[in-house]
This record gives C-alpha cells, sequence and structure tokens, in this order.
C-alpha cells in the first residue's frame, strides 16, 4: 500500500467502459516518515470518495482491480481509504 494525497481530479468524458462513473483522482506519494511529497504523482481510482487535499490509502496492481470489483478493468491503482492520522515512530 502507499501513502498518498489527492492533490487533483481527472474529468474524462470518454474512458473504458468499466471506469464509466468512477471517480479518478491525482495521488501524490507521501514519505511514511516525514509526510512530504515523494516521487511522482499518479491517477488513482476512487473507491471511498476522497476529496483534494485528504491523505489516502493506496493499492496498486491486481490488488487494485479487486478492490473495486472489476478484476477484468484497466485499473493500476485505487484508493481504498481516507487516513485520519499517522503517527511514525523513529
Amino acid at each position: 500500500m502507499i501513502i498518498g494525497q489527492v492533490i487533483g481530479t481527472v474529468v474524462a468524458s470518454r474512458k473504458h467502459e468499466r471506469l464509466v462513473g468512477s471517480k479518478i483522482q491525482i495521488v501524490q506519494p507521501l514519505a511514511p516518515g516525514s509526510g512530504k511529497a515523494e516521487g511522482a504523482p499518479f491517477v488513482a481510482v476512487d473507491a471511498v470518495g476522497a476529496g483534494v487535499g485528504e491523505q489516502v490509502l493506496v493499492v496498486q496492481g491486481s490488488a487494485a482491480r479487486l478492490a473495486v470489483d472489476r478484476e477484468n478493468s484497466p485499473v493500476d491503482a485505487t484508493i481504498i481509504g481516507i487516513i485520519d492520522q499517522f503517527d511514525v515512530e523513529l
């Protein structure tokens, strides 16, 4: 799983038929220790109704397709949780 922050929304008037009705967000990965941006942003299907600015949990690969109950969908990343708080003890 990846910790990230939703930084934007994607609007696609035409998309694969298995994605119709899906909300697509832009996610910035965050370093778990510091909460700072780490790596390149990516797009993810939103399964929980997250909003811009919220910290989220994301799964990728086959887990992403299973999370949205669409095993044969062209989905590579899915937001599966909204984070209320995370603490790291170093």
